[in-house]
């Protein structure tokens, strides 16, 4: 089956360039919303999601630019690593409202779209959405509360809108440049592929009607944030 127009958050980079790149494969349509063009010349909108009533305009003009969205995938996501005390609280504040926030934004604008259509959700959450770690309250706050935003928002379109959670390990994407060292992967770490990630999420976007994928946990093989 189709799995039709695409929103991808995010989708200049990392993950998401994965995912449109996954899309165009499947024979689906993506269009991009991010804060720079995406070099897969795939339709876009330049937003910043910590602006919500921007990030909301943007999803209904793409809406109404493209006669519809089939889906969306969260893979925006941002993290600024440190002890409480010793991050900024602008910094801080800001991965809360472009994780959490910036994803609520979206999908509660393009909702109407996909409840007339069956469509589906793709968010990304993260191991460090279930375990937490020292050094990363801001992005374990975001991604714990993605996990209950998923949960209810499945709870709440059940029947309506087919709702996917993916919970990613490692992935070797830019998610770690500009990092401390110490916050960064070591050299010999074991990170996933952004495309093997983008194919399971591909995988969740073309089931058939009323068969939902509700969780999805990929990591690599020797993940030390899970289990």
């Amino acid at each position: 089956m189709s799995i039709g127009t695409v929103l991808v958050t995010g989708g200049a980079s990392g993950l998401g360039a994965a995912v449109v790149a996954a899309v165009t494969e499947a024979g689906g349509r993506p269009v991009v919303l991010d804060r720079v063009a995406p070099d897969s010349g795939a339709e876009h909108a330049l937003v910043d999601l910590i602006d919500r009533r921007a990030a909301e305009q943007a999803v209904r003009d793409l809406a109404e630019r493209l006669g519809g969205i089939d889906a969306v995938v969260t893979c925006a996501g941002i993290d600024s690593c440190g002890r409480l005390e010793d991050v900024p609280a602008d910094e801080w504040d800001r991965v809360v409202e472009v994780n959490l926030l910036g994803t609520v934004a979206v999908i509660r604008a393009v909702l109407p779209e996909l409840r007339a259509r069956g469509g589906r959700v793709v968010t990304i959450a993260s191991t460090l959405g279930l375990r937490a770690v020292s050094d990363a309250t801001a992005y374990c706050a975001s991604k714990f509360a993605i996990v209950g935003f998923t949960r209810a928002l499945a709870a709440e379109t059940a029947g309506q809108v087919g709702v996917t959670m993916l919970v990613p390990g490692g992935m070797q994407t830019p998610f770690f440049d500009g990092r401390d060292e110490q916050y960064k992967p070591p050299p010999d770490a074991k990170l996933n592929r952004p495309s093997d990630v983008a194919a399971a999420i591909v995988f969740a976007l073309s089931q058939p009607p009323g068969c939902e994928i509700r969780e999805l946990v990929i990591t690599p093989s020797v993940e030390g944030s899970w289990p």
